[in-house]
């Protein structure tokens, strides 16, 4: 039996995630990080994309994340993020329509934008859509 490490996933609106896992993979500033039982301690951010939960050979729970930090203890996982979202409950129509109005703000030229806010929600809608995909995919 594989060692288990305990994982909690709270956005700033509610705890969505807290249980046990073999492994958590997420989209740490410098890449991606996974983290098994008795890893080191660390602390990092994060970035927009998917976090990915094994909890067994046969079951994993991707999420959805906007950004935010990540904790590792010995045997605890604790990911405080801006925004959390389960794979499953992504509104695809909302993230589509969210990069098409990003991707309209970074080809105005006039100068009248913040171009590093439309590029973040680009990317933030761009990877709701990716995570929803892989799900889809059943590679999540």
């Amino acid at each position: 039996m594989a060692m288990l490490i305990h994982v909690d996933i709270v956005s700033a609106e509610a705890a969505i995630y807290s249980g046990q896992a073999e492994l958590v993979v997420a989209p740490g500033e410098l890449g991606e990080v996974g983290i098994a039982a008795r890893h080191a301690p660390f602390l990092t951010r994060l970035k927009p994309g998917e976090v990915r939960v094994k909890v067994n050979a046969n079951e994993v729970h991707p999420f959805y994340i906007s950004g935010g930090m990540l904790e590792v203890q010995p045997h605890v996982v604790t990911i405080l993020a801006d925004t959390a979202v389960r794979a499953k409950d992504i509104d695809e129509a909302a993230a589509l329509e969210a990069k098409r109005k990003a991707e309209e703000m970074l080809a105005d030229k006039s100068g009248k934008i913040d171009y590093a806010r439309a590029q973040a929600q680009l990317l933030e809608a761009v990877m709701q859509l990716r995570t929803l995909e892989k799900y889809r995919k059943g590679r999540a």
